[in-house]
């Protein structure tokens, strides 16, 4: 059994590490400055590789990734109402330029056989 008494009495069971910050500091600092997490999996047998997962995670705010050039869910009609009226509007007119097409094209057979 220990003997409580010969410990040092400036004992502090708090673990030591990095002071002054806390988890919002924290996140604020991961998200101004951004961070990369990559990865690869990779899946062998008998010395035949049969798959490979890259994984790469960029963690930032959206000003910061705009910064690195980062911005495709603003062009992803999935993620974007904007760009998925974009991508209706571009069908749409190519589907109107193709209509006149074969309309004038079917102008001109109908007056080659009068």
């Amino acid at each position: 059994m220990t003997d409580l008494s010969t410990w040092p009495t400036d004992f502090d069971p708090q673990p030591a590490g990095p002071s002054g910050g806390s988890l919002a500091d924290l996140l604020e600092r991961v998200l101004d400055k951004g961070i990369v997490i990559a990865g690869d999996i990779k899946i062998d047998l008998l010395d035949i590789e049969l798959l490979t997962i890259r994984l790469r995670l960029f963690i930032a705010s959206v000003e910061t990734a705009k910064k690195a050039g980062i911005d495709w869910w603003e062009t992803d009609p999935a993620l974007s109402s904007r760009a998925a009226r974009d991508a209706l509007a571009e069908e749409n007119a190519r589907l109107r330029a193709r209509l006149e097409a074969l309309e004038e094209s079917d102008a001109d057979t109908t007056e080659v056989t009068r």
